[in-house]
């Protein structure tokens, strides 16, 4: 949602400051004076919140694709997996405004055995065109850094060409797909549906890294804690797991591509027995299974696409949904 071979140079400290007893504060070598980078907190999670929303409204309303949600109510969906970030994040860089401590910018990543993943990169409008983005993109997603580099980025022409100097290039695109859930027979065909718990991690891990080629450990106690996991077995052999909440589905993966139908007929069925005003799914655009079936059963793209970007091929896109709402794959 946003947005590593030498390792550029990053400009080293040029002093410390103290904002309080236990937070440092690292001032940026840079001619601009107008900002201050230091390492983002938990603290900073509603604030940082609410400069996204700023930058991506800003973003929405020059594409003509006005943002409708309400802030205080997306916050609470978010809040959850924002404040598993801000503790499990790779990297996280705040960019300050140091005459009164406003945010300027943020930037976090996060890594996933060798996936290092461009999680959140925002810049306050009217600060777009500062060097910003830059700074802060050196500092959470450097150069050098991952076996494989990816940003699930929006289609902002700014952020796509400093993401394409970060080492990565577009693939296809993510579609998100909406619609009020209808009524399923609640299985999976032929699928055995299974609730999965936190003892099938390692089941579940193993299969992900066969469809994307990692697993994400740090995410899982999350997900089984806010998410119900299922598990879709075939004589008795897992084929394919997902992730459910009213908050965001996913991540979903089958090891045949074909089993998604099944796969998604069952969510959007428990979507409509837990009376959810809506689903939604985050759709890889080469997923044509997934694309094609709910497309089919009366799902809508919303407009814009984002764009998936990589250092280089990797995974089978064509047997997994990403997690929702998109932050990270």
């Amino acid at each position: 949602m946003s947005g590593p071979a030498i390792r550029p140079r990053i400009p080293r400290p040029c002093g410390v400051g103290e904002t309080s007893p236990d937070r440092a504060v690292s001032y940026a070598c840079d001619m601009n004076p107008g900002y201050v980078l230091r390492r983002g907190t938990p603290d900073d999670s509603r604030a940082a919140f609410e400069l996204g929303m700023a930058a991506v409204r800003d973003l929405m309303t020059r594409q003509n694709h006005p943002l409708s949600v309400e802030a205080d109510a997306f916050w609470l969906v978010l809040q959850p997996y924002l404040s598993h970030l801000a503790t499990h994040a790779a990297e996280w860089w705040i960019a300050e405004d140091p005459s009164d401590g406003s945010l300027l910018g943020h930037a976090r990543s996060v890594e996933r055995m060798g996936l290092f993943e461009l999680s959140e990169l925002f810049v306050r409008p009217g600060a777009q065109s500062e060097g910003l983005g830059k700074r802060l993109i050196e500092r959470a997603f450097p150069l050098g850094r991952g076996e494989v580099r990816l940003i699930l980025a929006t289609n902002d022409v700014r952020a796509v060409a400093r993401y394409y100097g970060a080492d990565t290039a577009a693939w296809f695109s993510m579609a998100s797909l909406t619609a009020a859930p209808k009524r399923t027979t609640g299985d999976a065909g032929d699928l055995e549906v299974v609730r999965a718990t936190s003892d099938d991690t390692s089941i579940v891990a193993e299969l992900e890294k066969t469809v994307v080629g990692f697993a994400r450990h740090d995410d899982y106690p999350w997900l089984f804690e806010q998410r119900e996991g299922y598990l879709y077995r075939r004589r008795g052999r897992a084929v394919g797991f997902s992730f459910f909440s009213e908050g965001g589905l996913g991540p979903i993966a089958a090891l045949e591509p074909a089993d998604q139908r099944s796969i998604l007929l069952h969510l959007e069925g428990r979507g409509h027995a837990c009376g959810f005003e809506e689903v939604n799914f985050q759709v890889p655009t080469i997923n044509e299974v997934a694309m094609r079936h709910l497309l089919g059963r009366g799902f809508k793209i919303d407009a814009p696409f984002n764009l998936f970007m990589s250092n280089r091929p990797f995974g089978q896109f064509d047997r997994f949904v990403a997690f929702a709402p998109p932050i990270v794959l």
